[in-house]
Protein backbone atom coordinates (compact mmCIF):
# COMPACT_ATOMS: atom_id res chain seq x y z
CA UNK A 1 0.00 0.00 0.00
CA UNK A 2 1.27 3.47 -0.83
CA UNK A 3 0.47 4.65 2.70
CA UNK A 4 3.42 2.62 3.94
CA UNK A 5 5.83 4.41 1.63
CA UNK A 6 5.89 8.09 2.26
CA UNK A 7 7.86 10.96 0.78
CA UNK A 8 7.76 14.31 2.50
CA UNK A 9 8.94 17.50 0.86
CA UNK A 10 9.92 20.33 3.17
CA UNK A 11 10.81 23.80 1.99
CA UNK A 12 13.04 25.67 4.38
CA UNK A 13 13.22 29.38 3.68
CA UNK A 14 14.99 32.05 5.66
CA UNK A 15 16.09 35.55 4.98
CA UNK A 16 18.67 36.66 7.49
CA UNK A 17 22.38 35.86 7.42
CA UNK A 18 25.16 35.71 4.88
CA UNK A 19 25.91 32.70 2.75
CA UNK A 20 29.41 31.32 2.41
CA UNK A 21 28.39 28.73 -0.15
CA UNK A 22 29.58 29.00 -3.73
CA UNK A 23 28.44 26.93 -6.68
CA UNK A 24 30.38 25.97 -9.78
CA UNK A 25 30.03 27.68 -13.12
CA UNK A 26 29.99 24.83 -15.60
CA UNK A 27 26.51 25.12 -17.07
CA UNK A 28 27.41 27.07 -20.21
CA UNK A 29 25.45 24.66 -22.42
CA UNK A 30 22.15 26.23 -21.39
CA UNK A 31 21.17 29.21 -23.53
CA UNK A 32 20.15 32.52 -22.02
CA UNK A 33 16.72 32.17 -23.65
CA UNK A 34 16.14 28.93 -21.70
CA UNK A 35 16.93 30.72 -18.45
CA UNK A 36 14.63 33.59 -19.32
CA UNK A 37 11.84 31.18 -20.22
CA UNK A 38 12.20 29.33 -16.93
CA UNK A 39 12.29 32.58 -14.93
CA UNK A 40 9.11 33.72 -16.72
CA UNK A 41 7.40 30.45 -15.74
CA UNK A 42 8.61 30.79 -12.15
CA UNK A 43 7.29 34.34 -11.90
CA UNK A 44 3.86 33.36 -13.24
CA UNK A 45 3.81 30.51 -10.73
CA UNK A 46 4.75 33.03 -8.02
CA UNK A 47 1.55 35.03 -8.26
CA UNK A 48 -0.65 31.99 -8.85
CA UNK A 49 0.66 30.46 -5.62
CA UNK A 50 0.43 33.80 -3.77
CA UNK A 51 -3.27 34.16 -4.54
CA UNK A 52 -3.92 30.61 -3.36
CA UNK A 53 -2.07 31.24 -0.08
CA UNK A 54 -3.66 34.65 0.51
CA UNK A 55 -7.16 33.29 -0.18
CA UNK A 56 -6.76 30.29 2.13
CA UNK A 57 -8.96 30.43 5.23
CA UNK A 58 -5.95 30.06 7.53
CA UNK A 59 -4.34 33.17 6.01
CA UNK A 60 -7.23 35.57 6.63
CA UNK A 61 -5.91 38.69 8.33
CA UNK A 62 -2.38 37.27 8.59
CA UNK A 63 1.01 38.09 7.13
CA UNK A 64 1.89 36.13 3.98
CA UNK A 65 5.52 35.43 3.18
CA UNK A 66 7.12 32.66 1.13
CA UNK A 67 9.81 31.90 -1.43
CA UNK A 68 8.41 30.88 -4.82
CA UNK A 69 11.98 30.15 -5.90
CA UNK A 70 12.27 27.52 -3.18
CA UNK A 71 8.87 25.95 -3.86
CA UNK A 72 9.50 25.63 -7.60
CA UNK A 73 13.00 24.27 -6.94
CA UNK A 74 11.68 21.49 -4.70
CA UNK A 75 8.88 20.53 -7.07
CA UNK A 76 11.21 20.60 -10.08
CA UNK A 77 13.62 18.31 -8.20
CA UNK A 78 10.72 15.97 -7.40
CA UNK A 79 9.63 15.98 -11.05
CA UNK A 80 12.83 14.16 -12.03
CA UNK A 81 11.33 11.09 -10.38
CA UNK A 82 7.80 11.45 -11.75
CA UNK A 83 6.40 9.90 -14.89
CA UNK A 84 3.24 10.08 -17.01
CA UNK A 85 0.26 12.07 -15.77
CA UNK A 86 1.93 12.89 -12.45
CA UNK A 87 4.77 14.64 -14.27
CA UNK A 88 2.37 16.38 -16.65
CA UNK A 89 0.41 17.80 -13.68
CA UNK A 90 3.58 19.04 -12.01
CA UNK A 91 4.81 20.73 -15.18
CA UNK A 92 1.39 22.27 -15.83
CA UNK A 93 1.13 23.62 -12.28
CA UNK A 94 4.64 25.06 -12.43
CA UNK A 95 4.15 26.54 -15.90
CA UNK A 96 6.79 24.30 -17.50
CA UNK A 97 4.52 23.02 -20.30
CA UNK A 98 6.88 24.17 -23.04
CA UNK A 99 9.94 22.64 -21.38
CA UNK A 100 11.41 19.15 -21.35
CA UNK A 101 12.64 17.55 -18.14
CA UNK A 102 16.22 17.87 -19.39
CA UNK A 103 15.67 21.54 -20.16
CA UNK A 104 14.22 22.22 -16.71
CA UNK A 105 17.07 20.35 -15.01
CA UNK A 106 19.75 22.25 -16.90
CA UNK A 107 18.09 25.62 -16.38
CA UNK A 108 17.88 25.10 -12.62
CA UNK A 109 21.48 23.96 -12.63
CA UNK A 110 22.45 27.23 -14.28
CA UNK A 111 20.34 29.36 -11.91
CA UNK A 112 21.78 27.68 -8.82
CA UNK A 113 25.32 28.11 -10.09
CA UNK A 114 24.95 31.84 -10.61
CA UNK A 115 23.67 32.85 -7.18
CA UNK A 116 25.44 35.78 -5.57
CA UNK A 117 27.34 35.59 -2.30
CA UNK A 118 24.21 36.82 -0.48
CA UNK A 119 22.11 33.83 -1.56
CA UNK A 120 22.58 30.15 -0.78
CA UNK A 121 20.05 27.79 -2.31
CA UNK A 122 19.93 24.06 -2.79
CA UNK A 123 18.27 20.77 -1.91
CA UNK A 124 18.96 17.74 0.23
CA UNK A 125 17.52 14.24 0.22
CA UNK A 126 17.32 11.94 3.25
CA UNK A 127 16.75 8.28 2.35
CA UNK A 128 15.86 5.45 4.70
CA UNK A 129 18.56 2.79 5.05
CA UNK A 130 16.15 0.08 3.89
CA UNK A 131 14.79 2.01 0.91
CA UNK A 132 16.43 1.50 -2.49
CA UNK A 133 16.16 4.65 -4.57
CA UNK A 134 17.24 4.57 -8.20
CA UNK A 135 20.88 5.69 -8.49
CA UNK A 136 20.06 7.85 -11.52
CA UNK A 137 17.44 9.77 -9.47
CA UNK A 138 19.93 10.57 -6.72
CA UNK A 139 22.66 11.40 -9.23
CA UNK A 140 20.32 13.79 -11.05
CA UNK A 141 19.43 15.60 -7.81
CA UNK A 142 23.10 16.06 -7.06
CA UNK A 143 24.09 17.17 -10.57
CA UNK A 144 21.24 19.55 -11.34
CA UNK A 145 19.75 20.59 -7.97
CA UNK A 146 22.83 20.89 -5.73
CA UNK A 147 21.48 18.08 -3.54
CA UNK A 148 23.33 16.54 -0.64
CA UNK A 149 22.31 12.93 0.09
CA UNK A 150 22.10 11.21 3.48
CA UNK A 151 21.05 7.78 4.78
CA UNK A 152 18.91 7.69 7.92
CA UNK A 153 16.68 5.22 9.78
CA UNK A 154 13.22 6.75 9.86
CA UNK A 155 12.01 4.13 12.34
CA UNK A 156 14.23 5.98 14.83
CA UNK A 157 12.04 9.01 14.62
CA UNK A 158 13.66 11.27 17.22
CA UNK A 159 17.15 10.59 15.89
CA UNK A 160 16.05 11.26 12.30
CA UNK A 161 14.21 14.45 13.28
CA UNK A 162 17.26 15.78 15.08
CA UNK A 163 19.55 14.96 12.16
CA UNK A 164 17.37 16.68 9.56
CA UNK A 165 16.66 19.67 11.78
CA UNK A 166 20.35 20.16 12.48
CA UNK A 167 21.09 20.13 8.75
CA UNK A 168 18.40 22.73 8.05
CA UNK A 169 19.49 24.90 10.99
CA UNK A 170 23.06 24.90 9.68
CA UNK A 171 21.90 25.90 6.19
CA UNK A 172 19.72 28.72 7.56
CA UNK A 173 22.02 30.02 10.29
CA UNK A 174 19.61 28.77 12.94
CA UNK A 175 16.64 30.72 11.62
CA UNK A 176 14.67 27.51 11.03
CA UNK A 177 15.64 25.04 13.72
CA UNK A 178 12.61 22.71 13.93
CA UNK A 179 11.48 22.01 10.42
CA UNK A 180 10.58 18.39 11.13
CA UNK A 181 8.22 17.48 13.97
CA UNK A 182 6.15 14.36 14.68
CA UNK A 183 7.97 12.30 12.08
CA UNK A 184 6.01 9.37 10.64
CA UNK A 185 8.11 6.20 11.01
CA UNK A 186 6.71 4.94 7.68
CA UNK A 187 8.54 7.72 5.83
CA UNK A 188 11.13 6.49 3.31
CA UNK A 189 12.43 9.81 1.97
CA UNK A 190 12.61 13.52 2.79
CA UNK A 191 13.33 15.98 0.00
CA UNK A 192 14.26 19.43 1.32
CA UNK A 193 14.66 22.71 -0.51
CA UNK A 194 16.17 25.73 1.26
CA UNK A 195 17.06 29.30 0.41
CA UNK A 196 19.08 31.60 2.63
CA UNK A 197 19.49 35.30 1.96
CA UNK A 198 20.93 38.38 3.60
CA UNK A 199 20.78 41.71 1.90
CA UNK A 200 22.32 44.92 3.20
CA UNK A 201 20.71 48.14 2.09
CA UNK A 202 22.71 50.09 -0.47
CA UNK A 203 22.22 53.03 1.90
CA UNK A 204 21.49 51.88 5.49
CA UNK A 205 18.99 53.56 7.80
CA UNK A 206 20.41 55.48 10.75
CA UNK A 207 19.37 53.66 13.98
CA UNK A 208 19.35 56.97 15.85
CA UNK A 209 16.43 58.12 13.70
CA UNK A 210 14.26 55.06 14.49
CA UNK A 211 11.21 56.04 16.59
CA UNK A 212 8.09 54.37 17.99
CA UNK A 213 5.15 55.00 15.67
CA UNK A 214 1.69 53.63 14.91
CA UNK A 215 0.97 51.00 12.25
CA UNK A 216 -2.66 50.79 11.08
CA UNK A 217 -3.43 47.07 10.92
CA UNK A 218 -7.13 47.70 10.34
CA UNK A 219 -9.62 50.52 10.67
CA UNK A 220 -10.08 49.87 14.38
CA UNK A 221 -6.67 48.37 15.22
CA UNK A 222 -3.32 50.11 15.59
CA UNK A 223 -0.06 48.68 16.91
CA UNK A 224 3.22 50.26 18.00
CA UNK A 225 6.24 49.61 15.77
CA UNK A 226 9.84 50.76 15.59
CA UNK A 227 9.68 52.99 12.51
CA UNK A 228 12.93 53.53 10.59
CA UNK A 229 13.45 56.78 8.68
CA UNK A 230 15.60 57.99 5.79
CA UNK A 231 15.50 60.96 3.41
CA UNK A 232 17.25 60.59 0.05
CA UNK A 233 16.60 60.07 -3.66
CA UNK A 234 14.56 56.95 -4.48
CA UNK A 235 13.03 55.44 -7.60
CA UNK A 236 9.25 55.55 -7.20
CA UNK A 237 6.21 54.85 -9.38
CA UNK A 238 2.57 55.68 -8.68
CA UNK A 239 0.24 53.21 -10.41
CA UNK A 240 -2.87 55.33 -10.85
CA UNK A 241 -4.88 52.48 -12.35
CA UNK A 242 -4.84 50.51 -9.08
CA UNK A 243 -3.98 53.38 -6.68
CA UNK A 244 -0.74 51.92 -5.39
CA UNK A 245 2.70 53.45 -4.83
CA UNK A 246 5.79 51.36 -5.58
CA UNK A 247 9.20 52.06 -4.05
CA UNK A 248 12.46 50.52 -5.28
CA UNK A 249 15.00 49.76 -2.54
CA UNK A 250 18.30 48.29 -3.79
CA UNK A 251 20.62 46.12 -1.73
CA UNK A 252 24.38 46.46 -2.15
CA UNK A 253 24.28 43.26 -4.18
CA UNK A 254 22.48 41.91 -7.24
CA UNK A 255 19.10 41.89 -5.43
CA UNK A 256 16.52 44.61 -4.91
CA UNK A 257 13.26 45.01 -3.01
CA UNK A 258 10.02 46.47 -4.33
CA UNK A 259 7.72 47.87 -1.65
CA UNK A 260 4.09 48.34 -2.64
CA UNK A 261 1.62 50.41 -0.62
CA UNK A 262 -1.93 50.22 -2.01
CA UNK A 263 -4.97 52.30 -1.15
CA UNK A 264 -6.82 48.97 -1.22
CA UNK A 265 -4.99 45.66 -0.67
CA UNK A 266 -7.54 43.56 -2.57
CA UNK A 267 -7.15 45.70 -5.68
CA UNK A 268 -3.36 45.28 -5.62
CA UNK A 269 -3.56 41.53 -4.98
CA UNK A 270 -5.94 41.03 -7.89
CA UNK A 271 -3.87 43.13 -10.30
CA UNK A 272 -0.29 42.17 -9.52
CA UNK A 273 1.42 39.98 -12.12
CA UNK A 274 4.85 39.68 -13.80
CA UNK A 275 3.91 42.08 -16.59
CA UNK A 276 2.79 44.74 -14.12
CA UNK A 277 5.99 44.43 -12.10
CA UNK A 278 8.02 44.83 -15.30
CA UNK A 279 6.00 47.94 -16.16
CA UNK A 280 6.66 49.44 -12.71
CA UNK A 281 10.40 48.97 -13.11
CA UNK A 282 10.37 50.62 -16.54
CA UNK A 283 8.32 53.64 -15.48
CA UNK A 284 9.98 54.52 -12.17
CA UNK A 285 11.25 58.05 -11.70
CA UNK A 286 13.86 59.32 -9.25
CA UNK A 287 12.96 61.88 -6.61
CA UNK A 288 13.73 62.90 -3.05
CA UNK A 289 11.43 61.32 -0.46
CA UNK A 290 11.17 60.90 3.28
CA UNK A 291 10.76 57.16 3.72
CA UNK A 292 9.47 55.37 6.84
CA UNK A 293 9.67 51.56 7.09
CA UNK A 294 8.75 49.45 10.14
CA UNK A 295 11.46 47.36 11.74
CA UNK A 296 10.11 43.85 12.34
CA UNK A 297 10.55 40.09 12.33
CA UNK A 298 7.91 37.58 11.19
CA UNK A 299 7.60 33.82 10.70
CA UNK A 300 5.22 31.85 8.50
CA UNK A 301 4.41 28.17 8.09
CA UNK A 302 2.24 26.53 5.43
CA UNK A 303 0.97 23.08 4.56
CA UNK A 304 0.88 23.22 0.78
CA UNK A 305 -0.80 19.91 -0.01
CA UNK A 306 -4.30 21.34 -0.35
CA UNK A 307 -3.00 24.43 -2.16
CA UNK A 308 -1.04 22.41 -4.73
CA UNK A 309 -3.97 20.06 -5.28
CA UNK A 310 -6.05 23.17 -6.00
CA UNK A 311 -3.48 24.10 -8.66
CA UNK A 312 -3.97 20.74 -10.41
CA UNK A 313 -1.10 18.78 -8.85
CA UNK A 314 -3.25 16.00 -7.41
CA UNK A 315 -1.92 12.62 -8.51
CA UNK A 316 1.36 12.75 -6.57
CA UNK A 317 -0.54 12.73 -3.27
CA UNK A 318 -2.65 9.60 -3.84
CA UNK A 319 -3.12 6.19 -5.42
CA UNK A 320 -2.48 7.55 -8.93
CA UNK A 321 1.01 8.81 -8.06
CA UNK A 322 3.62 7.75 -10.61
CA UNK A 323 7.01 8.19 -8.91
CA UNK A 324 8.65 5.23 -10.61
CA UNK A 325 11.61 7.40 -11.51
CA UNK A 326 12.52 7.41 -7.81
CA UNK A 327 12.17 3.71 -7.08
CA UNK A 328 10.20 0.59 -7.93
CA UNK A 329 6.95 0.02 -6.05
CA UNK A 330 4.12 2.30 -5.00
CA UNK A 331 5.11 5.73 -3.70
CA UNK A 332 3.14 8.87 -2.93
CA UNK A 333 3.96 12.31 -1.57
CA UNK A 334 2.57 12.71 1.95
CA UNK A 335 2.89 16.46 2.41
CA UNK A 336 4.57 19.62 1.21
CA UNK A 337 5.46 22.02 4.03
CA UNK A 338 6.87 25.53 3.65
CA UNK A 339 8.39 27.59 6.49
CA UNK A 340 9.86 31.05 6.22
CA UNK A 341 11.30 33.86 8.32
CA UNK A 342 11.76 37.52 7.54
CA UNK A 343 13.74 40.20 9.36
CA UNK A 344 13.90 43.88 8.47
CA UNK A 345 16.14 46.37 10.28
CA UNK A 346 18.29 49.45 9.72
CA UNK A 347 21.18 47.49 8.20
CA UNK A 348 19.23 45.38 5.72
CA UNK A 349 16.30 43.15 4.86
CA UNK A 350 15.24 40.26 2.73
CA UNK A 351 11.57 40.68 2.03
CA UNK A 352 8.94 42.92 3.46
CA UNK A 353 7.90 46.55 3.69
CA UNK A 354 5.98 48.72 1.29
CA UNK A 355 5.24 52.33 0.58
CA UNK A 356 3.10 54.85 2.48
CA UNK A 357 2.31 58.14 0.82
CA UNK A 358 1.78 61.56 2.40
CA UNK A 359 3.07 65.11 2.63
CA UNK A 360 5.07 66.71 5.41
CA UNK A 361 6.31 70.25 4.79
CA UNK A 362 9.20 69.83 7.19
CA UNK A 363 11.54 72.28 5.50
CA UNK A 364 11.60 74.91 2.80
CA UNK A 365 11.64 72.13 0.20
CA UNK A 366 8.56 70.18 -0.80
CA UNK A 367 9.57 66.60 0.09
CA UNK A 368 6.95 63.82 -0.32
CA UNK A 369 6.62 61.27 2.48
CA UNK A 370 6.45 57.52 1.84
CA UNK A 371 5.28 55.94 5.08
CA UNK A 372 4.84 52.20 5.56
CA UNK A 373 2.17 52.57 8.24
CA UNK A 374 -0.54 50.27 6.88
CA UNK A 375 -0.62 46.82 5.18
CA UNK A 376 1.76 46.54 2.23
CA UNK A 377 3.33 44.01 -0.13
CA UNK A 378 6.97 43.30 -0.92
CA UNK A 379 9.01 41.50 -3.56
CA UNK A 380 12.69 40.56 -3.53
CA UNK A 381 14.08 39.91 -6.97
CA UNK A 382 17.36 39.19 -8.72
CA UNK A 383 18.11 42.31 -10.73
CA UNK A 384 20.04 40.46 -13.44
CA UNK A 385 17.38 37.85 -14.21
CA UNK A 386 14.23 39.36 -12.62
CA UNK A 387 13.72 36.00 -10.91
CA UNK A 388 11.46 36.52 -7.86
CA UNK A 389 13.07 35.04 -4.74
CA UNK A 390 10.52 36.16 -2.13
CA UNK A 391 6.99 37.55 -2.11
CA UNK A 392 4.69 38.54 0.71
CA UNK A 393 2.38 41.02 2.38
CA UNK A 394 2.68 42.48 5.85
CA UNK A 395 -0.65 42.94 7.61
CA UNK A 396 0.70 43.23 11.15
CA UNK A 397 4.48 43.67 11.63
CA UNK A 398 4.24 42.81 15.33
CA UNK A 399 3.23 39.15 14.90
Amino acid sequence: MHAALKIWIFLAVTCLGRSHHHEGHDQDTVSQSSIESLVAANNNFTFHLYRKLAAHADSAGKNVFFSPASVSLALAALSTGTRGETQRQLFSGLGFNSHTQAGVDQAFQRLLAHKSEEVSQGTAVFVDNKFKARPEFLEGLNQYYSAHGFNVSFTKTKESEDFINEYVANKTNGKIDKLVENLDPRTVMYLISYIYFKGKWETPFNPELTRVDKFNVAENKKVDVQMMYKEQRFNVYRDLEINATVLHLPFNSSQAMLLMLPDGMNTLENAICPERVTEWLKRMEAGTYKVYIPKFSIKTSYSLKEVLEGMGMTDMFGDCANLTGIAEGKLAVSEVVHKATLDVDEAGATAAAATGVGLMPWSYRHVPVLKFNRPFMAIITERSTNNILFLGKVIDPTI
